[in-house]
């Protein structure tokens, strides 16, 4: 099981403070949280991609082969990178680029993205979002797994033999997750190419995300990659812990209260009772926790939202080392529960590699 973390990158008042970072400040709390996560030995840091107030992660390859040179272990992601208003060639290239700097520490997800003005600003229309998605992650896999493409499609100019530079490392491209929220043609989409789905099940109830597991797990095993509970699955989720439960309850309130997505909506009390958001102290979050899997299963990867709402960054970095304390024991709860024919996390660039010897050397002939 992979435990870590992936943040927004909103920019958002302290509503007890009522001052607001820099976005220059915000930049550099979130390479600094990117390096303590490492250091309290979580596995994956994230950045989404957004375009539009009040968000600053606009180009995660720079942000993520920054923190690539000042980490050893982290895996970088993507939560999300948009398929539908990014071109894929630059996709293919950025992140086969940000793999040779980070040793192959690099996986992405992507989305369609849900705001909506971004569509024009890059040229697109949000009612092709769905094709866009199907037709531009096409293009992508052709660009990774093929050394020269010809390519013509509806959304962009064709391509006539051309290579996208650099050359996925070791032949291979990065792992991808598909994220969804609420659409289960990317369920779909997922599972046709035996990739990663991400539900990011922060804001609604367990039933509505259990539904786009099921089918995704369910087409998975459809098109032969393995069984239905081998399927590749990570989940959002969100916590404030502090030592003392009451604590973690006043504390966190104000922030709450005033968060861009769901601040001066439901209360604390009905959002933590409906959704994954945990509030209280290591110990209740290690049981809330472990009670996702008997809603979506056994699954790879477990990202936490800890850094947006105005958080002070000295706040976060608390945060992170009371994740830090209780990751070993969710993994192992985790994996005390997981069959023994599930995989305990997704493909890692050196798990890959090694299937991939692997094959090679079967291929071989006796005595060769």
């Amino acid at each position: 099981m992979q435990i870590g973390i992936f943040t927004v990158g909103d920019v958002t008042s302290d509503p007890t403070t009522g001052r607001a970072p820099t976005e220059y400040e915000r930049i550099k709390a979130m390479t600094t949280i990117a390096e303590h996560a490492e250091a309290v030995g979580l596995d994956v840091f994230a950045t989404g991609e957004h375009h539009n107030k009040p968000f600053v992660p606009s180009s995660p390859t720079t942000l993520l082969g920054h923190i690539a040179a000042r980490t050893e272990r982290l895996t970088l992601s993507t939560s999300t990178t948009l398929i539908t208003t990014n071109d894929p060639v630059k996709i293919a290239e950025d992140y086969a680029m940000l793999q040779h700097l980070a040793d192959g520490r690099v996986d992405l997800m992507l989305g369609r993205g849900n705001t909506a003005p971004v569509y024009p600003w890059f040229g697109k229309n949000i009612a092709d979002g769905l094709p866009l998605t199907v037709e531009n992650y096409q293009l992508l896999r052709r660009l990774w797994d093929e050394d020269v493409v010809d390519w013509e499609g509806r959304f962009r100019t064709p391509l006539r033999g051309f290579t996208s530079t650099p050359r996925p490392l070791d032949g291979i491209p990065p792992f991808v997750w598909h994220g969804s929220i609420r659409t289960p043609e990317i369920a779909e989409i997922a599972a046709y190419f035996g990739d990663g789905f991400f539900a990011n099940n922060i804001f609604w109830p367990a039933s509505h995300y259990t539904r786009l597991i099921n089918l995704y797990r369910e087409r998975f095993e459809h098109y032969g990659h393995g069984r239905a509970d081998q399927a590749i699955v990570g989940l959002g989720g969100q916590f404030f812990m502090r030592r003392n439960s009451q604590d973690a309850w006043n504390e966190f309130r104000p922030y709450f209260d005033n968060a861009p997505v769901y601040g001066h909506g439901p209360s604390m009390e009905d959002f933590t009772a409906q959704t994954p958001l945990t509030v209280g102290s290591p110990q209740e979050v290690i049981e809330k926790t472990l009670t996702f899997r008997e809603h979506f299963g056994d699954y790879q990867r477990q990202l936490f939202l800890v850094d947006h709402a105005g958080l002070p960054l000295k706040t976060v970095l608390e945060q992170l080392d009371l994740l830090g304390e209780i990751a070993p024991t969710l993994r192992a709860e985790f994996d005390a529960r997981r069959p023994a024919h599930v995989p305990s996390g997704p493909p890692t660039h050196a798990t890959r590699l090694a299937a991939l010897q692997a094959r090679s050397d079967a291929d071989v002939p006796a005595g060769v």
